[in-house]
């Protein structure tokens, strides 16, 4: 094809592939609908031909985009990726585009987020966690955007979810390693302010030393941003305030690792000196020295929910369906019993 000629159509793709415009359509829309040879021919002729959808075209038609926002809080570590990544290849196989834009956990960047994605025509916003103003929930409401909260649960919030109840998950965990013998239990967590996930988790821990009946204002904590560095700097000065800590509770994997590197550098031998966990089960947490006890976040499968939510939401034009999914408590070598400790 010369740099005059038209680009291919809807229709070359078509006869070349010996199919109707309706088969090719389907094929780049809702691929799954098609059997795997028609489909393989509809595609060799568009890549033959260089054919390219004319998008513009399908949301004027359609009155969607078809693209989709999800705002994180951080893009600097792995916390969020495995589950924005199976979030993306859903929506991918249903004909949607994800933006993504992150906060740095600021309020105000996300409420600008949200408006400029709004702007741009987004179908759908993913959010994480359900703290935020309720304001920005009535403004998506009244722009008729549906949002859909991940990475946490809460069956009494207004807005729907795709997640686990951390808080939960983190007195299960909790409840496990003070059956270990824990009595002197530190912990270093994400800021709370604004942020459910943290406070939630501080809350779970809590929930099981007046379980254990252990005074939840022995808990010794420090919130800190979620970085290796914040996590090193963190686990120093609580042993150095409280060094008859026995067991480290860390709100995420990255602060978890930082923790062990700041145990290194103080000479304590984990798990022999102190035991440290994690939470998150990222690929990190099987990378480090020892190997990491955490809680495993099924991001995955939370990320292909949300996605399969969220377009449901967006084409049915109906209220979210929120779901609890499990976590489980992975065991690995970070984490040993106290001599002579009752079970």
């Amino acid at each position: 094809m010369s740099s005059t000629d038209a680009a291919p159509t809807l229709d070359d793709v078509a006869r070349l592939a010996d199919v109707s415009t309706a088969t090719v359509s389907r094929c780049l829309n809702t691929p799954d609908k098609l059997t795997k040879a028609t489909r393989d021919r509809v595609l060799a002729a568009v890549k033959e031909l260089g054919y390219t959808p004319n998008f513009a075209a399908r949301s004027m038609a359609a009155k969607r985009t078809f693209t989709i926002g999800a705002i994180i809080p951080t893009m600097e570590n792995a916390i969020f990726a495995r589950g924005l990544q199976a979030f993306q290849e859903e929506l991918d196989r249903r004909g949607y585009t994800l933006l993504v834009s992150s906060t740095a956990y600021k309020a105000e960047a996300e409420e600008k987020q949200i408006r400029n994605l709004v702007a741009r025509g987004a179908d759908g916003v993913l959010v994480i966690g359900h703290d935020r103003d309720p304001a920005i929930y009535d403004y998506l409401r009244q722009q008729r955007v549906p949002v859909l909260v991940t990475w946490s649960y809460d069956d009494a919030a207004p807005t729907p979810s795709i997640g686990f109840d951390n808080r939960a998950a983190m007195r299960t965990f909790a409840e496990r390693v003070i059956g270990l013998g824990h009595r002197h239990i530190g912990m270093i967590s994400s800021m709370s302010a604004q942020n459910d996930r943290a406070r939630m988790r501080i809350a779970g821990v809590k929930d099981a030393m007046l379980a254990h009946r252990l005074d939840p204002a022995t808990l010794d904590l420090i919130e800190v941003p979620y970085t290796f560095d914040d996590g090193e700097n963190a686990f120093l000065q609580l042993m150095h305030r409280s060094p008859q800590t026995s067991i480290v509770l860390c709100g995420s994997d990255v602060l978890a690792v930082g923790a062990i590197r700041g145990a290194r550098h103080m000479g304590l031998q984990v798990p022999a000196d102190v035991s440290i966990t994690g939470f998150d089960d990222i690929e990190l947490a099987q990378v480090t020295h020892p190997e990491l006890t955490t809680v495993h976040v099924p991001h995955h499968r939370m990320g292909k929910l949300a996605a399969t939510e969220l377009v449901a939401m967006i084409e049915e034009k109906r209220e979210g369906v929120s779901q609890r999914l499990e976590t489980t408590i992975v065991e690995r070598g970070s984490v040993a019993a106290i001599k002579g400790a009752k079970r």
